[in-house]
Formats: C-alpha cells, structure tokens, sequence
C-alpha cells in the first residue's frame, strides 16, 4: 500500500495514501500535536470559517498559509504550525473574533493562551462568531435546516428565514451543543434546550412526582371517553369539553391533508375539533396557527403536538416570549406519545408498493404493538413499523422524548388496554383540562411505556454520541450542561 510521509513541526508522520487522515489536521491530532479550531467538527464536512488553524506549508520550494482543517495531506508536506508568522495571523484573528463578541469566554481562554488581553479594535456587542457549525450540525446531521447562513461581508448573519420564529425547529440541542459560544441558547427564534432549561421548565411549569423514566407527574392512568377516536378518545374529548364549558377559546390540532398528511390548524368549534379525530403520523408545526390564535385575541388556547412541538412552546413560554408580546394569554399543552414521524409522500409511495392502496383514502391510521395499521373500506392492511425505518421524517433520530415530558398533559396509547388512551397528568392545567371530561378509568402497563421511552432515549443517545465525542476538550462542560441526552453520562465516560 502507497505511503505518504509528511513532516509538522519537525516531526517525521507516514500515513496511509488511500485512509485518515486525509487532512493537516487530522495528521497533526493523530501525532499529538495541537492546533487551534473554533469551527471544525469531525463528524461534519470541513469549513474552515474559522481561519484559526491556520499553518504554514512548504512545497517543492514554495511556503504558503492554508487551513489546516480543509488543506490535504500530501506527499512530502512540510507544515509549521507555530511559525511567528503563523501565531502572528492566529492573534489577528483572535483580536477581531474578541472586538467581535468580547464577553463570550471560550474566545478570552484562547486570546490569554495568545497573550492578547486587550484587543486594539474597537469592540461590539454580539455574541455569535460565525463559524457555522449549528446551521451545518443542523442540516448535515440533524437533516432539518431551521438555521442558515445569510448575507454577506459585514452583513454575514446565522437565522431563521426572514428571523422569523422558526418552524423548523424541533429543538433537539445539537446546534448548542456544537456552538462555541452561548449565541445559539440566548436566540428566540429556534428553540434548543439544555438540560438545565428542561430542569427549570419542570420545576416552573409542572409539579408532582418526579418519575425519572417518565417525567413529572401527578397521576397516570389509561383514560377512555364516550367520543369515538383514536384509541380512548382522550383529547378529543378534553378539547371539546373544554371548548364548551369556556376553559378554552380555542385549540391547535392537527388536521388531515391530502398533500402533506396533516396540517397543524385553529379550532374554536367542537364540530371542527371532531373533524381533527385521529393520528396522523407526521410532523407538524404548531407556531402559525397559535401566533394566528393570539393576534386573534384568543386568549386560552390548548395547544396539541408531538414532543418536538410541546419543546418549541415551552422554550417560548421560558423565555417570556407569550407575556412580553400577548400578556395574559394562558397555554395549554396536551402532549401526544410518539417514537417517530414519518415523511408523508415516501410513507404514501411505500404503502402504494406494499397493498396497491392510496394512503390518502385511509379512513384511520395507527400503530399498534409493533405494527403500522391502514383502514380503508373496512379492511385493514398492516406491516412492521421497522419495515418503515427509510419513511422515518429527518430528527426524529435526534428526539429522546416518547411520552412529551413538558406537557401539561401527556396522550397516547402505549401502555393502556386496546380502546384506551394512556393519560400521564403533569400540571395543574393539566388537572384543569380533566375535569369537564367524561371518562371511565383503567390501569395502566408503565413498564411497557417505560421500555419504549429508552428505547427511544437510547437511540438519541447514539445518534448524539458522534457530535460528543467530537467537542473539543475546551467543551468539557458544555457535554454535561448543554443537550438533554448528554445527562446520559454513558456517553460523555
């Protein structure tokens, strides 16, 4: 096998021509030998944004500077990584990130390591020095792109379309994980959570046990009412009853749609949420119709989604979004189980392939033990869900929350016998919500509900652990304080 030999920094290193490492950098971390990065991630395409690994090359002759993240290993490569030169670009650098945001610690370590402790460029107030990583962790990894990069020159921003509050999101935390700076966690537009924001909404929003496999909550039972819907009927029922008796002005939910499965829509008739019976399966954002909702003047509004949805409102609820700009409005949120969502128009041809049947046409959709269950004409047709991995919608891979543990209150149908729905009550809203609903109780299985939620959870768990393992040493106490799965101290050992 062809070798290729280079030398950093005085050091003889023979690699491999066709394996890792395929960089500069790569090389000189496998030879021990440290250079400085703020955007490079291993698990995430070179960027070199950053400019901060910058060394300096020689070649037949010839020296140049280059990025050591992006610039290739090549036969007969001399690299100095600490040529004045070198550190003289390296402080350049690091005097403009620090006039660019002068408060953001990680920056003052790496300035003290460069003995620059007070930059001669007139400083600004902002927080976020561009280097990428959420908007590519977010759209490389995550595959959901509620960031991006936009402008350019001076006017180089990360954001939402138009900054808008995103609809994208699912608030997973990859992006602040992976951000070197606090920007990503102080922005009101996405919602990532830490897992001490999720410790402060807990302890805010809801109160009663403390169950650690299944959140906060006050009671648990399988709860089936006199509406026929899915399974027991629960939400329809506390939506419609809380309509009626003035608990609530309206509600989100999520309606069937022929083009993309379902849509997240405003109710404020009981005959309207009836229409809304069923599960759809697949994601939808609440935020239009509840900021539709609110500069309606509705003011108690229930508001049903997945856990990815239940996170996005809360993070505006902590953030004081609702008061500054809606004061008085009163949010109620009924959380559904869910392992996954799947992507409408693949799920759609799938099922065409599998029963030669228009999913569209389905008179009732739901998973059961295992299995993905399509009514149509009476006749029921099923598979394996794990015959559906490839429908699987982008993020879900990144969510550890089955039973949406920040709601007030929580449905589904794990856990319960067939006809009833599985009722986790996590606040006193949620007790709110139950009592015009008319229901009969059971008992429900939680080891059944518990086993599927770390399943989940330790699906997350692999799916995070390439971004953790990633983080510079400097992140150390960003692994243990910024996703919510890396309380998960499997991971992080």
């Amino acid at each position: 096998m062809k070798k290729l030999r280079i030398k950093i920094d005085g050091h003889e290193i023979e690699t491999d021509a066709n394996s890792s490492p395929a960089t500069i950098l790569e090389a000189a971390r496998l030879a021990g030998i440290r250079i400085p990065t703020l955007c490079h991630h291993p698990s995430l395409k070179p960027y070199g944004s950053c400019r901060l690994c910058t060394v300096q090359i020689e070649k037949n002759g010839r020296k140049k500077f280059v990025t050591a993240c992006n610039y290739p290993v090549e036969e007969e490569l001399v690299v100095n990584t600490h040529s004045p030169e070198v550190l003289d670009i390296r402080k350049m650098i690091l005097e403009l990130l620090i006039a660019r945001c002068p408060q953001e610690k990680k920056l003052l370590e790496l300035a003290g390591e460069y003995g620059i402790f007070k930059p001669r460029f007139m400083p600004e107030d902002k927080n976020c020095i561009l280097c990428g990583l959420c908007y590519r962790v977010c759209e490389e990894l995550v595959g959901v792109s509620a960031i991006s990069a936009q402008n350019r020159g001076v006017l180089r921003d990360v954001d939402t379309p138009y900054g808008e509050l995103s609809e994208d999101c699912i608030g997973c935390g990859a992006c602040a994980l992976v951000c070197p700076t606090n920007s990503i966690l102080e922005r009101k537009n996405i919602y990532p959570l830490s897992s001490a924001d999720i410790k402060d909404m807990e302890e805010e929003f809801l109160s009663g046990t403390n169950d650690d496999d299944l959140g906060v909550n006050r009671e648990m039972f399988a709860g089936r009412s006199s509406i026929e819907g899915q399974d027991g009927g629960m939400v329809t029922s506390i939506l419609q009853q809380g309509i009626e008796t003035g608990l609530l002005d309206a509600a989100v939910v999520a309606q069937k749609d022929t083009s993309l499965g379902a849509k997240a829509t405003l109710v404020d008739e009981t005959d309207l949420i009836l229409q809304a019976r069923g599960t759809k399966y697949v994601r939808v954002s609440v935020i239009a119709p509840l900021m539709n909702a609110l500069n309606r003047g509705k003011r108690r509004i229930a508001v049903v989604g997945t856990p990815c949805q239940i996170r996005v409102v809360r993070k505006l609820q902590m953030l004081g979004y609702f008061n500054e700009k809606f004061p008085g409005a009163k949010i109620f949120l009924i959380g559904l189980f869910c392992f996954e969502s799947f992507d409408y128009e693949s799920l759609k041809s799938h099922i065409r392939g599998l029963f030669g049947i228009n999913l569209e046409s389905a008179e009732r959709v739901q998973i059961a033990r295992g299995k993905f269950i399509v009514a149509i004409d009476g006749k029921e047709y099923s598979c394996r869900v794990r015959e559906l991995e490839r429908e699987v919608r982008s993020g879900c891979g990144f969510c550890d929350d089955l039973v949406s543990r920040l709601a007030d209150i929580s449905v589904g149908s794990i856990g319960s016998p067939d006809g009833y729905s599985t009722v986790i009550v996590r606040s006193e809203r949620g007790e709110k919500l139950l009592e015009a609903a008319v229901f009969s109780r059971r008992e429900i299985n939680r080891d059944e509900i518990v086993k599927l939620a770390g399943f989940k959870k330790k699906n997350a768990d692999k799916n995070f652990a390439g971004i953790v393992a990633g983080l510079p040493e400097r992140f150390e106490t960003k692994k243990r304080e910024c996703a919510p799965v890396c309380s998960n101290l499997g991971i992080l050992s």
